[in-house]
C-alpha cells in the first residue's frame, strides 16, 4: 500500500498548473507577478497553487522588499519525492511548457534591464512613444505600406478587423466569410467604409474571378477547415501572379478543449503539414516564422507564413 506522503505527492503533481510552476521555480526564483506573466493566469489562481506547493514543502519563499520570491525547495525533499518529480518533469515537455520557457526568458530579460540599466534611453523612448502615440502605431505604418491601387482579400474575415485596418490605404478590400452572423458584425464595423465589399461565400467556392487579389490573408482560419487544400487552391486561383497569400495561425498545441469551446477541427499546424497543403494547392512557401509570444496573450503560439503561386 502506498504511504500517505506518496499519495499526497501524486495528488499535488496531478495538477498541470502546479507542474508548470515547479518547472519554472526549478529554473529561477520568481515573484508572484512574474509567475502570472509567464503562466498567463490571474494572481488568485497562481497564489492558490503556490499555497498548496508550500504546504507540501515543494517550494520555499522569502521576502524581498514588497515582494515574496518563491523557489523550489530541494533541500527539504525526500529522495522518493525528488525521483517522482524527475519523472513527472520529463513527461511535461509540451507546447504549453515550451511557451512558458519563452515567456520566462522575456520576464528575466525585462528584470535584467531594470536592474542593470533601468533608466536607459531606449526604454524611455519606447515608453514615451507608446504613451504619446499608442500601441498600434507600427500597425498603421505597415498598413500604409500596402499599394494604394491594390485589391486585397481577407478570407475567413469574421468580424473583419483587418479589413477595417487596411481599408483607408488600398483601392478595394474584399472580406469573405461563410457565416452570416460574422458578416453582420463586420457590416456594422465597416458601415462607413465605402471601398469594402462583403461576400458571403464558402472559402472552397469563391465567387471572385481569377487573378483578382494583390494580397490575401488567412488569419486563424486553418483550425476550422475540413479540407485546407481546397481552400488554398481557391486562394491560389484568385491571387494575381507573384501576389502573396499571408497565413497566420496556431502552432501545434495541447489545448484539446478548443475543439469544444472554439469548434476547432485540429490543434495547430506543423510547418511540414502546411508545406504539403501548399504544394498540393499549387502554392510555394516563401517565408515562415514563429511569432514571439505577446506577454498579454493567453492563447497558443502562432506562426506567420507567406506563399505565392508556383511559377
Amino acid at each position: 500500500m502506498l504511504k500517505n506522503a506518496s499519495l499526497d505527492w501524486l495528488q499535488t503533481l496531478a495538477d498541470g498548473t502546479r507542474v508548470r510552476l515547479l518547472r519554472l521555480l526549478e529554473r529561477e526564483e520568481l515573484a508572484v507577478s512574474e509567475l502570472c506573466s509567464v503562466l498567463q493566469l490571474p494572481q488568485s489562481t497562481v497564489s492558490r497553487h503556490l499555497k498548496v506547493l508550500a504546504a507540501g514543502e515543494w517550494i520555499a519563499n522569502r521576502r524581498d522588499g514588497t515582494n515574496q520570491l518563491y523557489r523550489i525547495s530541494l533541500e527539504s525533499w525526500e529522495t522518493p519525492q525528488s525521483e517522482l518529480w524527475q519523472w513527472v518533469r520529463a513527461q511535461a515537455d509540451t507546447p504549453t511548457t515550451s511557451l512558458d520557457e519563452q515567456r520566462l526568458q522575456t520576464v528575466l530579460s525585462q528584470r535584467s534591464q531594470g536592474e542593470v540599466f533601468f533608466q536607459s534611453a531606449a526604454q524611455q523612448w519606447d515608453h514615451l512613444r507608446t504613451e504619446l502615440f499608442g500601441q498600434h502605431l507600427d500597425t498603421f505604418v505597415l498598413a500604409a505600406s500596402l499599394p494604394h491601387e491594390g485589391v486585397v482579400g481577407e478570407l475567413g474575415c469574421g468580424s473583419a478587423p483587418l479589413s477595417q485596418l487596411v481599408s483607408p490605404y488600398v483601392q478595394q478590400v474584399i472580406a469573405i466569410d461563410s457565416s452570416t452572423a460574422m458578416l453582420s458584425a463586420a457590416r456594422k464595423r465597416l458601415r462607413e467604409l465605402g471601398n469594402v465589399r462583403l461576400v458571403n461565400n464558402q472559402l472552397t467556392e469563391l465567387s471572385l474571378a481569377d487573378d483578382t487579389l494583390d494580397v490575401a490573408w488567412l488569419v486563424v482560419v486553418l483550425p476550422y477547415l475540413s479540407d485546407p487544400v481546397l481552400v488554398l487552391t481557391e486562394a491560389a486561383r484568385v491571387l494575381k501572379p507573384r501576389a502573396s497569400l499571408v497565413i497566420v495561425d496556431l502552432l501545434p498545441h495541447d489545448r484539446s478543449s478548443y475543439r469544444q469551446e472554439l469548434g476547432h477541427l485540429r490543434l495547430g499546424v506543423q510547418r511540414t503539414e502546411l508545406e504539403g497543403w501548399l504544394e498540393q494547392a499549387g502554392l510555394q512557401l516563401r517565408a515562415y516564422h514563429r511569432l514571439p509570444p505577446d506577454p498579454k496573450s493567453k492563447g497558443p503560439a502562432l506562426f506567420a507564413a507567406t506563399a505565392a503561386r508556383c511559377p
